[in-house]
């Protein structure tokens, strides 16, 4: 029996690219035919179109399937979704936009039947030719400097550029399946794991359709949500924050004895303002931190379900992580290729 290997393609408001990028799938599918494959969409509750065009590509084609969420969940969940119903020997997880290349999973199957677990890719960032005017340049300095925090806040050693295309093996998706949070940063949760891995660079294509979803707002809150997720390291520097800001002040104390013992007025109105506006602010700062590790607590322990599923075409699993998840409205039927 062929092995099966499991796309999962999580999308919001894609209608145009979905049909090229399963166009070109199913040609890809028809090339690598040493393999079984299937795919599952999952529409992250998408304004747009992009619901009815991936259940019109249904009927075309047998190997596709479609997981439609209730609302919008946000792009990590929506790819736990799809992990969570996929039943492949090996699962690849890559975006919609078509920017990531299909032409790398060969290489992908290739590493993994060679007994890696997980197979990534991370892109190659350079000033190159493809960074051409000031908005590329911003978006790679923001990429770079977001990698680079979140290693060393996180402890686990992520690549400039990594994605969320990567191909892993059932005992990695299973292993997936068994996290329950409700704020997923699954690119640190698949280096955190463990495994055998290996990391393939690649350079993105360029996007044909619509605009990227990550604006700064969108990264800033990835950045809080990966580091706070991963690592108490913010509360560790906030307490030496504290503590040195502390010693300094205490040199301070020298110099007010000595304007007290000789009758020397201490001066600087402005510099106390100044001072004690720095100060407040800090104070806010930490309690923010603070704030947000509270705030993960409360919402781990709602006994919400991480995501809801309103209708799909295919055997919704049970015991895979998905907590309360409705059944398909529409009649469904076992998606397992033979």
């Amino acid at each position: 029996m062929k092995k099966l290997i499991t796309v999962v393609i999580p999308a919001f408001n894609e209608q145009d690219t979905i049909p090229v990028l399963v166009e070109k799938l199913a040609y890809f599918f028809k090339q690598y035919i040493q393999y079984a494959f299937e795919c599952i969409i999952v529409d992250d509750g998408s304004t747009d179109s992009s619901r009815s065009i991936i259940a019109n590509l249904c009927q075309q084609y047998p190997w596709l399937y479609y997981v439609f969420l209730s609302r919008n969940f946000g792009k990590d969940m929506a790819m736990k979704a799809g992990i969570d119903q996929a039943r492949g020997d090996a699962v690849i997880t890559m975006d919609a936009d078509g920017q990531h290349p299909i032409e790398l999973i060969p290489e992908f199957i290739q590493a993994w039947e060679a007994g890696y677990e997980i197979v990534y890719a991370y892109r190659e960032l350079s000033f190159a030719s493809e960074h051409r005017n000031l908005r590329m340049r911003m978006q790679h300095f923001r990429s770079r400097l977001f990698y680079r925090i979140a290693s060393r806040l996180t402890d686990l050693k992520m690549e400039q550029g990594l994605s969320d295309f990567r191909l892993f093996s059932r005992r990695v998706a299973q292993t997936i399946t068994q996290f329950h949070d409700k704020e997923l940063f699954l690119r640190a949760i698949f280096k955190w794991i463990g495994f055998k891995q290996k990391g393939i660079p690649y350079r993105p294509l360029q996007r044909e359709f619509g605009q990227t979803k990550y604006t700064l707002r969108s990264l800033i809150r990835l950045s809080l949500q990966g580091i706070t997720s991963f690592s108490v390291k913010p509360l560790n520097m906030a307490i030496y924050l504290g503590l040195t800001i502390s010693v300094l002040s205490s040199l301070y104390i020298p110099y007010v004895i000595w304007s007290f013992m000789y009758n020397h007025p201490i001066s600087g109105w402005a510099s106390m303002i100044v001072t004690v506006a720095f100060f407040g602010g800090l104070q806010l700062m930490i309690l923010g931190i603070i704030g947000i590790y509270i705030g993960k607590l409360f919402i781990q322990t709602r006994f919400h379900p991480p995501y809801i599923i309103e209708t799909t075409n295919l055997h919704i699993h049970t015991g895979s992580g998905v907590e309360a998840a409705s059944r398909p409205s529409t009649p469904v039927h076992t998606h397992i290729m033979k």
